[in-house]
C-alpha cells in the first residue's frame, strides 16, 4: 500500500506498507523533508510497524512522537503528517492528479444563485455527473452570507444591511458571516469527491484543499500561511476564511473568501460584531481584522485571479471548463425552492 500526503507550506510525506494479520508491516516513511538525526527515520518505521491497521491519525501520530530520539528536528513535517499518510494508504486515497480537473469562471450571478450552484455543483461531483471543479465566483449585487448554523438576529444588523444596500442570504456551509461587497472580495469552492481527503481529519482536509491557494499568494509576494481551523493569513493580519459541506452521496463542497478591498466600518455597521470575538482574534477593532489583497499585492482583483487559475491548472492540469444549461436550471430551480425563502434564511433565528 502506498500513501502520500503533501504537509500544506510544507514537505511531501511518502509511505508505504503492508498489511499482514490484521498489523501494519514492512513500513517505510520517505519524502523530501528534513530530520536529524539522521537515525531517527528508522524510529519512526519501527513505531509505525505492527499498529493495528484500524489505529487512527492521531494514534500514529503519538507513536512516532514517543519514538523519537530527545532532540529530534522534524523540518517540513511533523508526526501527525505520517499519521495522516498511514491512513491514506490504508484507504488507497487519490491525490490531486490522480482527478480530471475542470476550472469555472463565468459571468456574474446573484449571491443566491452562486450558493444554489455551490450545493448543485457539490452534488454532481459526488454522483460522478461532474469532474472536480474549482470556481471562481462573479456577482452581480453585495451581499451578507451568514454560516449554515448562524442566528440571522445575532450576525446582522438589518438596518445596517439595508442602508449599505447588502442583501442577506444563508449557505449550506457552516463557519461564519461574510461582507460580499461587489468586487471586494475574493470568493472560490471547490467540488471534490471524498475520497481525496479520505484518511484526514477534517482539520487537515481544509489546510490541504487550500494549499494551491497558499502557493498562489505567496507567487504574489505574500508570506500565506494557514491558521487552523480555517483562517488563510499573512504576518499583516487575516487574509480570508474557509468553509466545508459535505454530502451524503461522497460530494465534498470547501469554499473560501478573501478580502480584496474591504471597508471595515461598513463591516462594523452591517454585522454584529461582538467585543469577545474580535478579542479572539486579538485585535481592538473590527477594521483591522482583514487585511486587504489589494495593499499587499498592488495589483487588480482580476490580476489575482488570474493568478489563482494559473497556479491551480499547473498544480494540477486543470483545464477550462463551463457550468451547463441544466446546471443552471437546477440552480434557478433551487434558489426558487430553498435559498430565496425566509424558511431557510431564518432557519436559526
Amino acid at each position: 500500500m502506498h500513501g502520500e500526503y503533501k504537509v500544506p507550506g510544507g514537505k511531501l510525506v511518502v509511505v508505504d506498507l503492508e498489511e499482514r494479520d490484521g498489523r501494519i508491516a514492512d513500513f517505510h516513511l520517505a519524502g523530501d523533508f528534513f530530520l536529524e538525526p539522521d537515525s531517527a527515520l528508522a524510529d519512526i518505521d519501527a513505531a509505525v510497524n505492527g499498529l493495528p491497521i484500524a489505529t487512527d491519525a492521531a494514534a500514529i501520530a503519538a507513536a512516532v512522537r514517543a519514538a523519537l530520539p530527545e532532540g529530534a528536528q522534524l523540518l517540513g513535517f511533523t508526526p501527525d503528517a505520517v499519521g495522516t499518510a498511514v491512513r491514506r494508504a490504508l484507504v488507497t486515497a487519490p491525490g490531486w492528479r490522480d482527478f480530471d480537473w475542470e476550472i469555472v469562471h463565468e459571468r456574474p450571478v446573484s449571491p443566491r444563485m452562486n450558493l444554489a450552484l455551490d450545493e448543485v455543483l457539490t452534488s454532481r461531483v459526488g454522483d460522478g455527473r461532474r469532474r472536480p471543479t474549482l470556481r471562481l465566483w462573479e456577482w452581480d449585487e453585495s451581499a451578507v452570507v451568514i454560516g449554515s448554523f448562524q442566528s440571522y438576529r445575532n450576525e446582522v444588523d438589518p438596518e445596517g444591511a439595508a442602508r449599505h444596500g447588502f442583501d442577506v442570504v444563508r449557505r449550506i456551509s457552516g463557519g461564519g458571516a461574510m461582507l460580499m461587497a461587489a468586487n471586494s472580495i475574493v470568493t472560490y469552492s471547490l467540488y471534490v469527491p471524498a475520497s481525496l481527503v479520505a484518511g484526514m481529519t477534517f482539520a487537515d482536509s481544509y489546510a490541504f484543499l487550500d494549499d494551491w491557494v497558499l502557493q498562489a499568494l505567496r507567487s504574489l509576494g505574500i508570506e500565506a500561511t494557514y491558521q487552523p481551523l480555517n483562517d488563510i493569513a499573512s504576518p499583516q493580519g487575516k487574509i480570508g476564511g474557509a468553509a466545508q459541506k459535505r454530502l451524503a452521496n461522497g460530494g465534498v463542497l470547501h469554499h473560501a473568501t478573501l478580502s480584496y478591498d474591504m471597508d471595515g466600518e461598513v463591516m462594523t455597521e452591517v454585522l454584529r460584531i461582538g467585543r469577545e470575538k474580535l478579542s479572539d482574534k486579538g485585535t481592538v477593532s473590527a477594521a483591522k481584522r482583514v487585511d486587504p489583497l489589494r495593499r499587499q499585492t498592488g495589483l487588480s482583483r482580476e490580476a489575482i485571479i488570474e493568478r489563482f487559475i494559473d497556479t491551480f491548472a499547473k498544480l494540477y492540469g486543470a483545464v477550462p471548463g463551463r457550468i451547463t444549461d441544466e446546471e443552471y436550471a437546477e440552480a434557478e430551480a433551487l434558489v426558487e425552492s430553498k435559498f430565496a425563502t425566509d424558511p431557510w434564511l431564518h432557519r436559526v433565528p
